[in-house]
């Protein structure tokens, strides 16, 4: 499922914290600060999304990731390949490589994590 902007800047808050009332997600926004409504009205969204579970303390809620990070970012990446990509993992690869413009060192890195990667598919 897709995030607006808006609902993905408050997920990418609500992932840091990992647990998180309305006022730390209040303080942690940069200026200009969004109205505490705006914020009450995105946390809903994500409730009903299933993206966002709360656990009662007195009369304030706790906010909790219920969609980890890494599965909502490698679901649109998937989106992102099968959309622009030809659903081809190859020709996303070899467009980020070419037009990212990464140094030297950070496609020695990439490089790196491949050899890696085609290791542990080697040995399955």
């Amino acid at each position: 499922m897709e995030l607006t902007k808006a609902e993905e800047a408050l997920m990418k808050l609500v992932w840091k914290h990992r647990k998180v009332y309305m006022k730390d997600l209040l303080a942690a926004y940069p200026d200009p600060k969004p109205a505490k409504t705006t914020i009450a009205t995105l946390l809903k969204r994500l409730q009903e999304k299933e993206f966002v579970g709360y656990t009662l303390h007195g009369n304030s809620r706790e906010y909790y990731p219920l969609v980890e990070k890494k599965v909502y970012f490698s679901s649109h990446i998937g989106g992102l390949i099968r959309n622009f990509f030809d659903n081809s993992s190859l020709k996303f690869a070899s467009f980020f490589t070419q037009n990212s413009k990464l140094s030297y060192e950070e496609l020695e890195a990439l490089r790196n994590m491949v050899d890696e990667e085609m290791e542990k598919t080697k040995k399955s």
